[in-house]
């Protein structure tokens, strides 16, 4: 029964993993990101879970013969918020998936 001790060990390993693992992923649900486009024109808010909480637009880039540019600025921070956050969880998350083949995030 010697490798008893081993797989206890290894067990209480991998539960102290999972630990760490659903902690940093609260910790990145609760923050915060934010993107501008324009100059600062507008402003896409967004938290570590994808949900866009927040855009702000700038009246001035209200144009109604140009809807095209306020679209395109509209989506230009809405992606990069969103990859900001992609950024961050695989930043986080890929401390615990080195080594495992194929990742989880």
């Amino acid at each position: 029964m010697r490798g008893g001790g081993n797989m206890n060990n290894m067990m209480k390993q991998m539960q102290k993993m999972q630990k760490k693992m659903m902690k940093a992923q609260e910790e990145l649900h609760e923050m915060t990101f934010e993107a501008t486009a324009g100059g600062g024109m507008v402003k896409v808010v967004a938290n570590g879970k994808k949900e866009i909480t927040d855009v702000e637009i700038n009246e001035e880039v209200v144009d109604p013969d140009d809807v095209d540019m306020l679209q395109d600025l509209i989506l230009a921070a809405t992606n990069d918020v969103l990859k900001q956050v992609d950024d961050k969880t695989n930043d986080t998350m890929g401390q615990f998936t080195q080594g495992l083949p194929g990742g989880m995030f």
